[in-house]
């Protein structure tokens, strides 16, 4: 059976990846979803950051500072992740993480 978790994380107003994206308009970088959502999968599994890999994602909707986000990770019988994220009525961002073979 899947195990779904749920974790939430607000943008902050000086997150560093604002600087240069994008003066006048801050959004939060794809990247830096997808790093919140690989430490929130290590924190689920116990697998350190490093052994993930990110098998897809999509960027559905823009981020900007102060957002309050709902990143919901749900595990597949193989190891593998699917997540998304969520801004108030919003899904912001999708896809699915598999753990690195050693």
């Amino acid at each position: 059976m899947a195990e779904a978790c749920s974790f939430a994380w607000q943008v902050p107003p000086a997150h560093p990846a604002f600087a240069g994206h994008f003066p006048g308009r801050p959004i939060v970088p794809g990247v830096v979803l997808l790093d919140q959502a690989i430490l929130f999968a290590e924190r689920l599994r116990g697998v350190p950051t490093a052994a993930w890999q990110v098998g897809n994602a999509k960027f559905l909707s823009p981020v900007g500072p102060g957002e309050m986000l709902d990143f919901i990770l749900q595990t597949g019988a193989s190891g593998s992740i699917a997540f998304s994220v969520h801004a108030a009525d919003r899904i912001v961002a999708s896809g699915s993480l598999t753990p690195v073979s050693a």
